[in-house]
């Protein structure tokens, strides 16, 4: 049966159920069956298709061995609820299907889901010039030859400006602009994005991620408010987890050391167990959230074992969007899922199933979850809970090298002269503005153009950085072969093209021009504050 990896792309879980759908309709195996004293043809029983789609399931590389039987059914069930299948009466749309020999069939009408088209101005919205857009962070299109004949009706001023020239009100014009708190936040939401978008190997996050749902000051919460145990804390305690599920969650994750005062008899751990999973699915929506289920989707594709550490920093990044209350909950969740795992002395919770097992099918419901009533989410909320709970340690820690990209940006940005918008014409009875040449000339732009435009704007601005490190005086030596050599790590290419594998061969650190050997060194100090 023809099938292939759904890689990560905009509205990847409509492109899986589709995938899923057409290898289920396309190699089923119909036959004749008879039921009540008649025969019905090109049809199947509950059960067969049970076993002939859990069997396509964990064969599938998008979805895995560990998918379970129940789970298959939950996934026929869905299929009945939104027609891909129906009874041999042609009755469909609810979720009575169980694991029997009740007959069904495959209607005539194609199941498919629509993959919705991008919109042709998702890329061409204006939004309010950031104050990266007056540094130059974003470049614009060249001007046309016949935009040129405007340039005779312009101030000569800014003419001999626009050529390299000097004039007199220059240093009017480039007065330093204090960093605004939210410049901040579009630095701190920009390169969170751009690594992201690196990471997943998508040419754009459009259907990928709404920005809508990109909160900046979610990400600098999550980074910068964190107790000594790298958990977040939260400044509105009344969104923090009930201290009764926050005692129960102790008891497990630390048993049997847990508090005396409690009761203890047979059975009390896994009622203990109970009041914990009843507390998550009591939640208003699952702890990654119904607006980041696309973006957690699109994970799974880098979710290989020759890409674990893609995925880990994919996922790093991605739980640094979610709410403070939502990550903290995540975060005490997988410690306690993982200590509880690896105990060997907690007695056994089911019957049936193994602890791990049982962790993992136990939790992935309140950890991941559609808001659409077709999405393929029990299949593949299992994969990444069970890769959260065993890399919990790494995911949901402060990513180091983010933090120190930013704050280097942050601090390169506050040191910088930059154009003002305007300037007072103290001539006139109220101020007029004076164009700045950066904005003089704007013509808008083709989406393919400004991704170009966007991708060669965040290597320039890795670039700036890497020189920036090499020249600035301030740095110790020690600190500047370290953070050299951390940049070498995320960024091989830029670093590559400053320094040519002829110049570096022998030596693996860098060579830097002679007068930058003779740097003084000053007291070192952290480029943090």
């Amino acid at each position: 049966m023809s099938s292939h990896v759904i890689t990560p792309g905009p509205y990847r879980a409509t492109k899986l159920w589709n995938e899923v759908t057409r290898l289920f309709r396309a190699g089923m195996p119909l036959r004749k069956h008879r039921q009540n004293f008649r025969h019905y043809a090109s049809c199947f029983t509950a059960s067969a298709a049970v076993d002939w789609l859990h069997q396509l399931l964990r064969s599938n590389n998008n979805f895995g061995p560990d998918v379970t039987r129940q789970q298959t059914v939950q996934l026929l069930k869905k299929f009945l609820k939104n027609h891909v299948i129906e009874d041999v009466k042609g009755r469909w749309g609810t979720e009575d299907l169980e694991d029997n020999n009740t007959l069904y069939r495959f209607p005539t009408t194609s199941p498919l889901k629509r993959i919705p088209c991008p919109t042709p101005t998702s890329n061409s919205i204006k939004k309010r010039p950031s104050f990266r857009d007056k540094e130059g962070f974003f470049k614009f299109r060249s001007i046309k030859k016949h935009d040129k004949e405007s340039l005779e009706n312009v101030d000569p001023a800014l003419q001999a400006q626009q050529k390299g020239g000097t004039d007199p009100t220059d240093e009017q014009q480039m007065q330093r602009r204090e960093l605004t708190e939210e410049d901040e936040q579009d630095i701190w939401r920009d390169i969170t994005l751009t690594h992201l978008q690196r990471i997943l190997g998508v040419t754009s996050l459009d259907g990928v991620l709404d920005p809508r749902y990109v909160n900046p000051q979610n990400i600098i919460h999550n980074m910068s408010k964190v107790n000594k145990h790298g958990v977040v804390t939260l400044d509105d305690k009344t969104n923090d987890l009930p201290h009764w599920v926050l005692s129960a969650m102790k008891s497990l994750a630390n048993w049997p050391k847990y508090d005396s005062a409690q009761p203890s008899y047979p059975g009390f751990e896994r009622d203990v167990f109970k009041t914990v999973s009843d507390y998550f699915y009591s939640l208003p929506q699952p702890l990654l959230t119904y607006e980041l289920y696309e973006l957690f989707i699109n994970v799974l594709g880098v979710l290989k074992p020759q890409c674990e550490r893609v995925a880990i920093e994919a996922l790093q990044l991605c739980t640094l969007l979610l709410p403070p209350a939502s990550r903290r909950k995540l975060q005490l969740l997988m410690r306690m899922m993982s200590r509880i795992s690896q105990n060997v002395d907690m007695p056994r919770l089911h019957q049936a199933i193994g602890t791990r097992t049982l962790m993992v099918h136990t939790f992935s419901g309140c950890v991941l979850g559609s808001a659409e009533e077709w999405d393929l989410d029990e299949l593949l909320a299992t994969r990444l809970v069970s890769f959260l709970m065993d890399h919990q340690e790494s995911i949901l820690s402060v990513p180091e090298y983010l933090l120190s990209a930013i704050t280097d940006r942050v601090q390169y940005l506050r040191t910088v002269q930059v154009p003002i918008d305007s300037v007072p014409d103290t001539d006139s009875t109220g101020p007029v503005c004076v164009p700045v040449p950066m904005y003089a000339f704007c013509h808008q732009i083709s989406s393919a153009e400004f991704e170009q435009q966007k991708l060669e704007a965040s290597q320039k601005a890795m670039e700036e950085l890497l020189e920036i490190l090499l020249t600035d005086q301030n740095m110790s030596e020690k600190d500047r072969r370290k953070k050299l050599k951390q940049f070498q790590k995320q960024y091989p290419d830029i670093y590559r093209r400053r320094f040519p594998p002829s110049e570096t061969e022998g030596n693996s650190k860098p060579k830097i021009k002679p007068p930058l050997l003779n740097i003084r060194k000053t007291k070192a100090f952290s480029i943090r504050n």
